[in-house]
């Protein structure tokens, strides 16, 4: 899941003012609303992307399909952040459309259905922050240690966290286990190509595409490790000694 490591937890009370600055659905005819007035690449303290509205001013006029495609988003970002810190139990529709400042009757139009919205969710902001990741290494990285810390950070940060949830939820639940399996088969190849790209990989080398597999699967070790615990300098020295082993394989 790509990107760099973020904060963490948002308070309610940051919610409470997203949640007066909105503005319930105009009517049938445009099942978005009027949009909550905010700026365009806003990151709330979560460290997601317009999980949040703001009060300053929008410029009148924007296009309809701007407005909802700004809703969808923060929509999305927002789905991600509460299920990063409430869980499954604790992540319902009403609650996303409060964080992200629209109405329930908005997010609906957008996300039919609890499944819906989740599953857009983490696969929208592991996109946004697989593309995070491929600008830190515009060119490629000499520095293989490099990108091994920045591929070990995807499995720290509030997306993981929220991936699991996730997770937990579907091996309860036939309909979500079978929807969340394809998107995690989805984001692992795509996490698996942004590590052979930056890494320089070699695939058609007998044990290159065992050793990068085997590196995003202690990168997620690694993630486990620290949800419970500050893991950070043990971190430190399996990423060091990930960027020799790698440079011994690869070269």
């Amino acid at each position: 899941m790509g990107g760099v490591n973020t904060a963490e937890a948002s308070d309610d009370a940051t919610a409470a003012t997203a949640a007066r600055a909105a503005t319930d659905p105009a009517g049938p005819q445009d099942a978005t609303g009027p949009e909550p007035t905010g700026h365009a690449g806003h990151t709330d303290r979560t460290g997601l992307p317009g999980a949040h509205g703001s009060r300053g001013s929008r410029p009148a006029h924007v296009p309809k399909q701007d407005r909802s495609r700004a809703t969808r988003q923060r929509l999305l970002a927002a789905a991600v952040a509460c299920l990063a810190e409430h869980g499954w139990a604790g992540s319902t529709v009403a609650v996303v459309a409060e964080r992200a400042g629209v109405s329930r009757g908005a997010a609906q139009h957008h996300f039919p259905t609890r499944e819906d919205l989740f599953t857009a969710a983490v696969e929208y902001v592991a996109e946004e922050r697989s593309t995070a990741l491929r600008a830190l290494f515009p060119e490629g990285a000499a520095d293989r240690r490099a990108v091994v810390a920045a591929l070990v950070d995807l499995f720290t940060g509030p997306l993981f966290r929220a991936a699991l949830h996730l997770w937990v939820a579907a091996s309860d639940e036939e309909q979500l286990r079978v929807r969340v399996t394809e998107l995690e088969a989805r984001v692992g190849r795509e996490t698996h190509r942004i590590a052979v790209d930056l890494l320089g990989a070699d695939e058609s080398r007998p044990g290159v595409r065992e050793t990068v597999q085997g590196l995003l699967d202690m990168s997620r070790g690694l993630g486990l490790a620290h949800l419970l615990t500050d893991d950070t300098a043990r971190r430190e020295r399996v990423v060091a000694q990930w960027g020799v082993i790698l440079n011994g394989v690869l070269e």
